[in-house]
């Protein structure tokens, strides 16, 4: 028989917390001052494992990355946005970022490399809503004990 409190410490998630930094371009680094409510968002995409079907079964096959996007709710209010739209004009390669979450504890924050601004969402021009969502991608590495 179970004895004790089964209750465990759900955490705080901390809204002004999460953060974009990037090691070639800290011009572009974003905090909350420049977000719109949408914030981050970190997409994962595709499997960190494939499943060969045999006759029997199945063959793993761990991945050694996770294409990932990243979506930035920036601000066209301010002139992050405008340094973004500046890099685009340059380069859209940005190399290696890290995204923090809105944890202090948990999850880490994610290391992602070769990322790359992809587009800019949809501009609603008509004075309702500030955001200049840019998207970035590349890939998140997953397990790394493949090169043990």
């Amino acid at each position: 028989m179970a004895t004790g409190n089964p209750l465990i410490d759900q955490g705080i998630l901390n809204r002004i917390r999460a953060s974009v930094t990037w090691a070639n371009f800290p011009n572009l680094n974003v905090t909350a001052p420049f977000l719109d409510r949408d914030g981050i968002t970190l997409r994962k995409e595709g499997d960190a494992t494939t499943q060969h079907p045999t006759m029997t079964g199945v063959v793993q096959s761990p991945e050694v990355f996770m294409p990932v996007s990243l979506v930035i709710a920036l601000l066209r209010t301010q002139a992050l946005s405008s340094s973004y739209q500046t890099q685009m004009q340059a380069t859209t390669i940005l190399g290696q970022g890290t995204v923090f979450p809105d944890v202090s504890t948990g999850l880490a924050p994610y290391v992602l490399y070769n990322m790359a601004i992809q587009t800019v969402g949809e501009l609603i021009l008509n004075g309702t809503t500030p955001i200049w969502a840019v998207t970035c991608r590349g890939y998140w590495p997953i397990n790394n004990n493949l090169f043990a």
